[in-house]
């Protein structure tokens, strides 16, 4: 399959999965919610990708990506109607619930998929524009969630984006030559018998035993929670300021562009100064941006320092799935990227409810302070290795 058909695929079903994070928190706000339930709500998307991430993962390594992403994307597509047909915030529960659980069966696979094309030398490369395709739909989903929500309403909006995952289903269910759908993996005489060596092993031995990947998880997970951490609070403080929904989707969409333009010079960065210093410098650079968000309340300023807390984040994600992915035995880089995902989302779940509580005791302006506390600190000891 070629990669660009691919990208398409992770356009659709990211624009829909981020544009669901913005009507959800507005949708709740709309109906009253404090935050503390609007934290539960962000977290309740991680609470079944946390559980399910390896099995999604053995099932890609197993059975191939086909019907995992085909699945997943129509129970993505599914989960996004249930708050058109029942509007209620008992109904957001279980639309969040459902599009996490939906979303790690096609997550898990997609990225092995993306591992497989190619060779060794085309991998960065490949993980790059996957970056790239999930910047785009991470600005064209909050931007047209914004506009939606201000034209034709928020329950209607749900129903919008819903079709976008669909069209992933009908690639994946209609594609060929795909050997069933499995993923292959060149290996050499070494990789073989590493693979043999730890085929039995528990999925949580793979972090035990091999600290390169060891390393990679955890900076991953870390990264990543901060970009959730931000797409979750974003929408509470710029409804806090007065922004309209349109305007949030803008500021959100700023952030997503500033990722798209680092990820077009990232393979040319990383070969120049090496992935982990890459990754080094975009967490204190985002550790920095994250001190002056609480602070703003002009728009056009808002979008500069967002911006440039796009750039730092930016680098994070693709990276850190290339090293996991290169890192991983051969024969279980699905498992490897399903213990990546269970890390990530039990991170989502607890900070999420953490910080809705401490959002609603204290205000918004600790969980930016605690964002940038925890990417300098894991710079710092990333440096230190």
């Amino acid at each position: 399959m070629s990669i660009w058909v691919v990208m398409l695929m992770v356009v659709c079903n990211m624009l829909a999965y981020k544009g669901s994070k913005i009507i959800i928190t507005l949708f709740s706000i709309e109906l009253g919610a404090p935050q503390v339930v609007i934290g539960l709500l962000v977290a309740l998307y991680s609470l079944f990708p946390m559980l399910l991430a390896i099995y999604a993962g053995k099932l890609a390594d197993r059975l191939g990506v086909r019907w995992p992403m085909v699945m997943g994307s129509c129970g993505l597509a599914l989960g996004l109607t249930l708050p058109f047909w029942f509007p209620s915030t008992t109904t957001l529960y279980f639309q969040a619930a459902l599009v996490g659980a939906a979303h790690v069966f096609y997550n898990v696979s997609v990225q092995n998929l993306i591992g497989s094309i190619g060779n060794a030398d085309d991998r960065t490369k490949n993980f790059s524009n996957f970056g790239l395709a999930m910047s785009t739909g991470s600005f064209l989903g909050p931007l047209i969630c914004g506009f939606g929500i201000d034209h034709f309403g928020h329950a209607r909006t749900y129903l919008m984006i819903a079709a976008f995952p669909l069209v992933t289903a009908v690639i994946m269910a209609s594609a060929k030559h795909m050997k069933n759908g499995r993923v292959t993996r060149k290996a050499d005489t070494a990789d073989a018998a590493k693979a043999e060596s730890t085929a039995t092993s528990p999925p949580f031995e793979l972090i035990v035993a091999n600290k390169p990947l060891r390393r990679a998880l955890i900076t991953g997970a870390v990264i990543l929670t901060g970009i959730d951490l931000f797409h979750f609070y974003m929408p509470i403080y710029g409804h806090h300021i007065g922004l309209s929904a349109s305007q949030i989707g803008v500021v959100l969409a700023v952030f997503s562009v500033a990722a798209f333009v680092v990820r077009v010079w990232m393979p040319a960065i990383v070969q120049r100064l090496g992935a982990e210093r890459v990754l080094i410098m975009s967490m204190f650079v985002a550790a920095a941006t994250y001190i002056a968000v609480p602070y703003i309340s002009n728009m056009v300023v808002l979008c500069a320092v967002c911006f440039l807390l796009g750039l730092g984040t930016g680098c994070g994600q693709p990276l850190s799935l290339s090293m996991i992915y290169e890192r991983a035995p051969g024969g279980r880089s699905g498992e490897a990227l399903g213990l990546r995902a269970t890390l990530n989302n039990f991170t989502h779940m607890v900070t999420p409810l953490l910080f809705g509580a401490i959002g609603t005791a204290f205000g918004i302006a600790p969980v930016f302070w605690f964002n940038s506390l925890m990417l300098a600190g894991s710079g710092l000891i990333m440096r230190r290795k």
